[in-house]
């Protein structure tokens, strides 16, 4: 019996069953995945027990020579592995980073351009519920009407008009490629500095599998967690000229003391996207994405774009209607799917029309599946399970049956996939 479970027994089984709760079922949130066990090792590690305001080599409290070497183990991999001049990971979340590069290089009620959340964008790129909406003066671009992916002429044409100080791309629901340099190339036409939040695409830019961010545009923030499949947590990525400003936005800007022990399991994370295996992890994902999408187009549900090129499937729920009335919400399926053991997220989606709480939209994500070791046959399952709840919800709105045969089914199918395959 471990510690926890003797000594406090309500949380212990609180963790248990979550614990269960991922081994049998089938988590497919895309901005969600498994961590490896020296991942959690590193995050559940004595470092805990240090506060480590300040920089290695420049603390506030003595006592942090071991902390400040594995800071620096953390930058110096974070740089090798995206090819970055400078390196922060500090920031406790995506979030915090996005702010902290805002914070750096503009003023209250200055100008941003970004993407709308209903269209693919992030609560922290300025939407008006958010500080950063709240903040600063924000102009929001869209996806194009038709083809439901970004059209850079007419985001260059917006960004001529507004004349924003900052343009901030990359998205937290968008199935498609982004131009990065485009992005880049419009800022640098209307005087903008430009970031990009690669919090999604991380691990699929450093495995190979989408263009680069780092080295093109000015700034470039990230999760550590997602297709990354480190600790949850925010890093910010920039040229030299601009490493003080950051650090400084930061520190004691916007947080304090640094949580040693998240910035240990970021460490290791980066050594493992080093490795030669994580592009193929990272090949994975992208296939594994394409299958299931297919499958689900296949089985008559439509798809933001028509597809998709990452790791993550927008499902369009406007054409699903319950026995002939209206549609089937991203509430309603995200709960039956969720009962048939297969979490997914309700996602808003263009030309969105009920509230983020309702949604007419799913989003589906491969990169959790993928690190326990499934491939195209096993999405083919996935997507096959979903369409089936999905579309036997809209027809027997009270039924229970579909759900009960198929989350028995999802049961059987993830008990054959360990959460971590290399202890299978």
């Amino acid at each position: 019996m471990s510690y926890l479970a003797e000594y406090d027994p309500e949380v212990y089984e609180i963790i248990e069953k979550e614990r269960l709760r991922q081994v049998n079922g089938l988590e497919l949130i895309a901005s969600e995945n498994v961590v490896s066990k020296g991942v959690l090792e590193a995050v559940g590690s004595i470092l805990t027990n240090k506060y480590a305001e300040g920089y290695p080599g420049k603390r506030y409290y003595g006592g942090c020579e071991f902390h400040d070497m594995v800071e620096n183990l953390a930058r110096d991999r974070l740089c090798q592995l995206f090819g970055a001049e400078h390196a922060n990971v500090q920031a406790v979340s995506g979030s915090q980073a996005n702010q902290a590069v805002y914070f750096a290089f503009m003023q209250h009620n200055d100008k941003m351009m970004s993407q709308d959340l209903s269209q693919g964008g992030h609560l922290s790129h300025g939407s008006p519920v958010n500080i950063t909406g709240k903040w600063y003066s924000v102009s929001h671009y869209g996806v194009d009407k038709e083809t439901e992916t970004l059209d850079y002429a007419q985001i260059a044409d917006q960004a001529r008009k507004e004349k924003p100080k900052m343009i901030v791309c990359g998205a937290s629901a968008y199935p498609r490629t982004i131009d990065f340099k485009a992005f880049k190339e419009i800022a640098e036409e209307v005087g903008a500095y430009c970031t990009a939040d690669i919090a999604h695409i991380a691990g699929l830019i450093a495995g190979g599998q989408h263009p680069t961010s780092v080295g093109v545009v000015d700034f470039t923030t990230t999760t550590t967690h997602k297709t990354l499949r480190g600790p949850r947590g925010g890093a910010i990525m920039c040229g030299e000229e601009f490493a003080k400003d950051i650090d400084r936005s930061v520190f004691p800007g916007m947080q304090g003391g640094p949580l040693m022990h998240v910035i240990a399991g970021k460490a290791v994370c980066f050594k493992e996207a080093l490795q030669p295996s994580f592009k193929d992890y990272a090949k994975q994902i992208v296939k594994n994405s394409q299958a299931m999408a297919k499958v689900l187009m296949e089985e008559g549900l439509d798809l933001v774009s028509g597809g998709t090129d990452n790791h993550l499937i927008l499902l369009d729920l406007t054409n699903l209607s319950q026995n002939g009335g209206e549609h089937l919400t991203g509430l309603d399926a995200e709960n039956v799917l969720g009962e048939a053991g297969i979490t997914v997220n309700k996602n808003t989606i263009p030309r969105e029309k009920l509230s983020p709480f309702v949604t007419s939209g799913l989003r589906i994500g491969t990169p959790a599946v993928t690190s326990r070791g499934m491939k195209e046959e096993e999405m083919k399952q996935i997507g096959y399970w979903i369409a089936r709840v999905l579309k036997d919800v809209c027809k027997n709105k009270n039924s229970k049956e579909v759900i009960s045969e198929v989350k028995q089914e999802v049961t059987e199918f993830a008990g054959k996939f360990p959460l971590h395959p290399e202890e299978a």
